[in-house]
């Protein structure tokens, strides 16, 4: 299957082509740029490149994902570069590109390292950049996305960790990782599961060692398996509380499609710290784990509910990991929200935490 790059490497090719292009007023048909992650050049086409004004200039690439399931895929990504005098890059997120609920841009790290990294080498001294990201269809696009669950509004997020889009097909997914995990387990006794971006990202906003991370999608109980003939002593999983919940109901496969169950796990666990019957019904009937836990912050009991279900998310795994390898394995949890804010640690997350930052 045919790996492809990620969002942030057309979003940085299109802003290098539209200088180039304000520069030279030449047609330019690609672009070469430096992935960072992983550590090596790449050549991406670009579509259309134009002069708007005497010191801007707007170009457009196509998102190729590879073989990839990617709703991206051929989506047009736009950027206008405008230069000025001064000193440094400023990158705006424009149409199409995700608000946080912090009111910045969903234009995290990777791609503004990205961009930065390729841009300031074609700037010459005194000049400062403004680049405006554009994705026309992506207003539509977050609609059948997740986006909203982290508190992204309005458009897609140019979030990764790395300039690859590698396949995600399942059973080559899962021989990747195992792979990816047989590596790493090789180097260190503490491994740290994320399953999606999301969490790799803010685990290393956290100061998480980057080379610990494991990325698992929901592929979470193979892998705690694996960890445990690999002789990995101990694992952070570290997610968003709406996917973790799952484990605490003894579900090792996260898709939807497999199990959910998410409010009636959410619901036992309120009901374990004594939350009374006419409460238990109303997170019960909430549409999503997101509104049980607005309600539950509402009646101020998130912190024991969610103690009590990191506390089982433990249990279960390490239960899991011997029951299917005979390996004990130490696990701790962290589970975020919506707005990437740590809801809970459980007792041993928190010793994990110290070891693996």
């Amino acid at each position: 299957m045919k790996s492809g790059y990620t969002l942030p490497v057309f979003a940085c090719a299109s802003a290098i082509a539209a200088l180039q292009h304000l520069r030279h007023s030449n047609a330019i048909r690609e672009v070469e740029l430096d992935l960072i992650h992983p550590d090596q050049k790449v050549q991406i086409a670009i579509e259309q490149v134009a002069k708007l004004t005497a010191n801007s200039a707007l170009a457009i690439t196509r998102s190729d994902p590879g073989d990839n399931l990617d709703l991206t895929r051929n989506t047009p990504i736009w950027a206008m570069v405008e230069l000025n005098q001064g000193e440094g890059i400023t990158i705006v997120g424009g149409e199409g590109i995700g608000q946080r609920s912090d009111q910045h841009a969903a234009i995290y790290a990777y791609a503004q390292q990205l961009i930065l990294t390729n841009l300031n080498r074609l700037l010459q001294p005194g000049e400062s950049l403004r680049v405006t990201l554009i994705l026309p269809e992506g207003r539509q696009l977050a609609k059948r996305t997740s986006n909203e669950a982290f508190g992204v509004v309005e458009g897609l997020s140019l979030l990764g960790t790395s300039g690859i889009a590698q396949p995600l097909s399942a059973p080559d997914q899962l021989e990747q990782f195992r792979a990816e995990l047989q590596e790493k387990s090789k180097r260190f006794d503490t491994l740290v599961f994320c399953i999606g971006e999301n969490g790799l990202d803010l685990a290393a906003k956290l100061g998480i060692d980057r080379d610990r991370t494991l990325k698992t999608a929901n592929w979470i109980g193979s892998l705690l398996v694996e960890a445990g003939v690999q002789q990995v002593k101990s694992i952070l999983l570290f997610g968003y509380h709406g996917k973790l919940i799952k484990l605490a109901g003894g579900i090792f496969h996260t898709h939807h499609y497999v199990a959910d169950a998410r409010q009636e796990i959410l619901t036992a666990h309120a009901a374990r710290v004594g939350i009374e019957s006419s409460d238990l019904q109303a997170i019960l009937a909430s549409a999503t784990a997101e509104d049980g836990l607005k309600y539950l912050r509402n009646l101020g009991r998130e912190i024991e509910v969610y103690t009590s279900i990191a506390q089982t998310i433990d249990d279960r795994a390490q239960h899991y990991i011997f029951t299917h390898s005979e390996a004990t394995v130490e696990v701790g949890s962290i589970l975020f929200d919506r707005a990437r804010q740590i809801l809970v640690k459980s007792r041993k997350a928190t010793q994990l935490l110290e070891s693996v930052c």
